[in-house]
Order: structure tokens, then sequence, then C-alpha cells
């Protein structure tokens, strides 16, 4: 049975199929016609609009598909190949564009426009208007950035047909044929669209930073528990839009039992689910020494020396083991910082030197989430 997310992606791309086929096919008629290679490109252009639709269609039903043992995490990154292949045709159909313009203004030909040729021009961006910004809604409605992205590129070619307009408008007018230009222009914009998708799509196809914003949701709603005294180290992997998986450390009092740690563990993930339908498979803890003074002691001088240094963003997983003679802890520098190496020295001999009679462990951790 389908999703209501496939319903709304299968359906939105058909529309945007549909719009896009009969506006190529009337352009390129009138292109041809008129000799216009400005009007030809954007028929060009909405023929790769088509085929990234089509192209998204395919996409989101592979994504569905069910997980199995060799893809445990499911098809869902698939989306994001897919959003990757609706760039690469965007950026193919700027260049196509762009070298039929050189041609044309190295070797000048006369276009005939007319009113009709007017009345199409005005048609097709009326209809990319208004499919932009319907396609693009429905994209951020369901999360899906082959839609976002098919979305923003038919609104950028009704802002980029109105030049192709334009250039009519002037000979019309004027007698003067600036229409080569015009789609020389009409290209770069097309291929500057073209690699800025690309590299969305390559940043999340690579993994990128979780949205600041959901990262501290999530940990603010991990620490509403009285029980947890912080939240660190939240690790979320993308398998596909809307599905999330990930693990975070928490920092607990070693007072708290086996089933009281279980107990919270379990709460946690249950309203992480709930609330922003991300599965935290892992929930580490660090055990935050509450009974000993000195081990208090220790952790606000060695923190103090910590946050001495420039850059340092957090310390966390403080312990210290009185019969191993062991100090441990994880500190995360910021990735502006150039001299990491240099601080990371520094604050270690600096521990050392006031506690030389233990050993020192200290994690220099990723600066993974907000």
């Amino acid at each position: 049975m389908k999703s209501k997310r496939e319903k709304v992606v299968v359906r939105t791309s058909i529309i945007s199929i549909v719009s896009n086929i009969l506006l190529a096919l009337f352009k390129a008629i009138v292109g041809v016609l008129a000799n216009s290679v400005a009007i030809i490109s954007d028929a060009i252009n909405n023929m790769s609009d088509a085929l990234s639709s089509i192209i998204t269609i395919v996409g989101t039903k592979l994504a569905l598909k069910a997980p199995d043992k060799k893809h445990p995490y499911g098809y869902g990154r698939i989306e994001y190949m897919t959003s990757f292949l609706v760039s690469a045709i965007v950026l193919y159909a700027g260049v196509t564009s762009l070298v039929e313009c050189i041609k044309k203004i190295i070797t000048p030909e006369t276009s005939e426009y007319n009113v009709f040729t007017f009345v199409i021009l005005v048609s097709g961006i009326i209809v990319k208007f208004i499919l932009g910004i319907y396609v693009k809604n429905k994209g951020r409605e369901v999360n899906s950035d082959s839609l976002v992205a098919s979305g923003s590129d038919a609104f950028n070619d009704a802002i980029l047909s109105i030049s192709v307009l334009s250039s009519l408008v002037i000979y019309l007018l004027f007698d003067i044929n600036l229409e080569s230009y015009v789609g020389t222009i009409l290209s770069i914009f097309i291929i500057k669209a073209g690699i800025e998708l690309i590299k969305e799509s390559v940043d999340n196809i690579l993994g990128s930073r979780v949205e600041s914003d959901l990262s501290r949701k999530i940990k603010k709603e991990i620490v509403k528990d009285e029980k947890v005294l912080g939240a660190y180290d939240l690790i979320l992997n993308n398998y596909g839009p809307d599905k999330y998986l990930g693990s975070v450390h928490i920092e607990v009092q070693d007072k708290l039992s086996a089933s009281e740690i279980d107990k919270l563990s379990r709460s946690i993930s249950k309203n992480v689910s709930r609330k922003f339908g991300v599965v935290l498979h892992t929930i580490g803890v660090y055990s935050v020494n509450s009974k000993d003074k000195n081990v208090v002691m220790a952790h606000k001088e060695i923190r103090d020396i910590v946050f001495s240094h420039d850059g340092i963003l957090q310390m966390h997983g403080f312990y210290l083991d009185e019969e191993e003679k062991e100090i441990s802890f994880d500190i995360i520098i910021d990735f502006k910082v150039k001299n990491k190496e240099e601080i990371y020295n520094d604050i270690y001999d600096k521990i050392k030197n006031k506690y030389s009679n233990y050993k020192i462990n200290i994690t220099l951790d990723i600066d993974i989430s907000d």
C-alpha cells in the first residue's frame, strides 16, 4: 500500500511531467519556426525538467523497498542519488544550451518573432511560476529533496524565461536581436543552478552535519529528565528523508543502579522517537562521581585548565579512578582552530604537572553536532 509521502511525490511529479512536456513541445515548435536559439534552449530545459520528474518518481519507488540482509537500513538514500541525477541533468541542459547560443553568436541567424510567439512565452512563464511554487511547497511538505530541487528549477526557469521574453519585446519594438546573448545568460544561470544542486546532493550522500535546530532540540529533550546531567556526542546517521538512526552519551550520577539507568535509557529513546522520529539505538553513559569531594574538586580544577584555552567547545565524560590512578575525559575543539594539537598538548602538560601521580587520558572528540 502506498504511503502518503509516496502518493504526494508521485502525484506532484506526474503533474510536473505533463506540464513540462506540453511546454517543451509548444516552445520547440515556436523556437524552430522563429529560428530562436533562446526559445529552443528554453524548450530543452523544459524537457530536462520532465526527465527529472520521471527520475524522482523512480527514485521514490526504489527508496521504499523493504530492508533486506544486504541493506538492513533500507534503500532511503536512493533518493539522494536520484536528486544528484536530477541536478546533473539540469547542468547538462545548461551546458548544451550554452554551446548552441555561442554558435549562434559566432554565426548569427535571423529570427522571426510574432504575436503567437509572445503568447506562448507569457503562458509558459505563468505556468512555470505556478508549477515551481506548487512543486517546491509539496517537496518541503514531505521532505523530498528531489521535489524541492525540481520546484526550485521550475521557479528559476520562469524568471529566466522573462529574459527571453524581454529579448522578443526588444526585437519587435526596435528590431534589435539579442536572443543569442539572452540565451547565453539563461544558460549560465541554469549551469549555476545545476552546480549548486549537485553540491547539495553530494553533501547528503557524503553525510553532512546535523541541523543545529534538530540536535539542540533532541539534547534539550534528553536533559529534561532530572537524572540526566548532560547530553553529548549526539550522532545521527541519515538513511533517507525522515529516517535518522543515532547514538548519544548522557551523564548521570554514579549512585544510579543498572535498572534505573536501563529505565532512563528506554524513556529517552521513546521520547526522542515520538517527538522527532529519530531512533537512538545506543545510549552511552558517563558516570559522574558525586560521593568523593576530592574528585569533585579535581573535576573543577581540570575543567578550569581546559576552558582557559581558546577554541574549546566542550569537556565531558570526566572520570577519576583512584585505585588505578587514572583520569579520563573528552574535549571538543572548534573546527576553526588550526593548532588543535598544540592546544591538546598544552592541556595535557598542565594537567599532568598538577596530577603527576595519575595517568592522563584525554580523548579529542570531533565536533559532530551542536
